[in-house]
């Protein structure tokens, strides 16, 4: 039996992802098959895609990309309890997840609850812990006025929840009207163009004229280095965008104003260990109706090109699936 996958067979632009056919997956000693049902589609992967980050990432074409998603278990190996067959799981992986079946250790698995459908499960697998690991390292309080960046994308977009039902005041940034449209609808009190010049006097205005207490940077690159300037003094700011880059702060003016940084890499390592847990956390606050994943579009498994061109052009809202 053959399956289908799609293949980076050499870096470059959408135009890379091509359907293939391979043969099944086997489910070996103490794993599992899961008929992938949504695979997720995180900016990393274009990246990937394009030949960026060979320096952490060490992925060689030919390689199938994605890292998971959610469907149900069709087949379990020798080990493994036989009551996964049939299950709604989510997973994440490596790589290999733009496709209708894959193999992964059954440890890797997480029930997805009765409450929740499998594109809102998918739509969080990477993004939901992402978000709720970025609130713990926040340390958001009641009363805390918030700017978060990049707030209509699948994590800012959570992000926003998140930091509201902790009790803080969110501004949201983002680009064009549409997306600013979107980070009020999940939260956020006041929007503004971070395109557009003064946007940062704005901020300022809307969080009391002394800047926000706690700065969520979903940017990173020159928005994410501009946002910084937003944080009030004694506060903190939280930068896990690297859409064009990381953000770039100087430590000696976060120390002279007394404000705790976070970067990417501090929030991995926090995470460290822990997604599994955070995976369920924030399936669970989904499933309890707290929080809502924005799903802004679909794609079918042989149109993953057009989904990362969509992702490319800035023009996707929220998170964007592969439905296969």
């Amino acid at each position: 039996m053959v399956m289908r996958q799609v293949s980076v067979n050499r870096f470059g632009g959408p135009e890379a992802l091509e359907v293939n056919e391979a043969p099944d997956p086997f489910a070996g000693p103490g794993q599992v098959v899961v008929g992938i049902s949504v695979a997720d589609i995180i900016f990393l992967d274009t990246l990937l895609r394009s030949g960026a980050g060979k320096d952490y990432f060490p992925l060689r074409p030919p390689y199938v990309p994605g890292h998971g998603g959610t469907g149900h278990v069709i087949a379990v190996g020798e080990g493994v309890d036989p009551g996964w067959m049939g299950r709604r799981v989510a997973v994440g992986t490596s790589e290999g997840g733009y496709a209708e079946q894959i193999a992964v250790a059954a440890e890797e698995l997480t029930a997805v609850p009765d409450d929740l459908g499998l594109p809102e499960a998918a739509a969080l697998l990477h993004d939901g812990p992402t978000a709720v690991n970025i609130i713990d390292v926040a340390s958001i309080n009641e009363g805390d006025q918030v700017l978060v960046t990049a707030a209509a994308g699948g994590t800012g977009a959570l992000v926003v929840q998140l930091a509201r039902a902790a009790g803080a005041r969110v501004v949201a940034a983002a680009r064009g009207e549409r997306k600013l449209k979107l980070a009020r609808e999940v939260g956020a009190e006041e929007a503004f163009d971070y395109t557009e010049a003064g946007w940062m006097d704005k901020v300022r205005a809307a969080t009391g004229g002394d800047g926000a207490d706690v700065v969520l940077d979903g940017a990173g690159g020159p928005l994410g280095t501009e946002a910084f300037e937003a944080v009030a003094r004694g506060g903190r700011f939280v930068s896990y965008g690297t859409s064009n880059g990381f953000a770039q702060v100087d430590p000696h003016t976060a120390q002279e104003r007394g404000i705790r940084t976070f970067s990417l890499m501090d929030l991995n390592s926090l995470a460290a260990g822990k997604t599994k847990e955070l995976v369920e956390r924030a399936l669970a606050l989904a499933a309890e109706g707290r929080i809502r994943p924005v799903i802004g579009q679909t794609f079918p498994l042989e149109q993953a090109a057009d989904a990362h061109a969509a992702i490319a052009a800035r023009s996707a809202l929220g998170k964007t699936l592969l439905v296969v």
